[in-house]
């Protein structure tokens, strides 16, 4: 991945509707290479998808919570069980007192709660502890152009 691969990532996490013209433009390259550029990148595996970013406290899931989950054993194939719950958005396996960590979004903190009996049900888990925010200050995709600066 060279520079121009770096820029036209970065400028399609910004806005993924621009057109290969504009993305072209942007990077010094005619509307079909960039086209073929990302059609490579698709292809590689280094872009996974292209998205809508939703507002979530417009769609129902104003609440944000992060929970860790303690366990009686090894979680790591447990991932199917963290998944069947839609309110949960991510789930990692983490080193340290906890076993996984996961991000919880829901409309309210009574459901917030459901959520919480419904994770504490899974084979295994002993525990949990949530982390509900009050504020978030910022979110930001894996930048390529800093990982690219990083590896320099």
């Amino acid at each position: 991945m060279d520079h121009i691969d770096r820029a036209l990532l970065e400028r399609l996490q910004r806005d993924a509707t621009q057109s290969y013209a504009a993305l072209g433009q942007a990077v010094g390259l005619s509307a079909g290479a960039a086209h073929e550029r990302v059609r490579k990148l698709r292809e590689r595996g280094v872009i996974l998808r292209t998205a809508a970013e939703v507002d979530p406290a417009a769609v129902g899931g104003g609440v944000l919570a992060f929970v860790t989950v303690d366990s009686t054993s090894w979680m790591g194939d447990a991932a199917e069980s963290f998944a069947a719950l839609p309110e949960v958005l991510e789930a990692h396996v983490i080193a340290g007192s906890a076993s996984v960590l996961v991000k919880v979004r829901t409309a309210t903190t009574q459901q917030l709660q459901d959520v919480l009996r419904r994770l504490y049900a899974i084979d295994g888990v002993s525990g949990t502890q949530a982390t509900v925010v009050l504020e978030t200050f910022f979110e930001r995709p894996v930048s390529p152009l800093t990982a690219a600066a990083e590896q320099d």
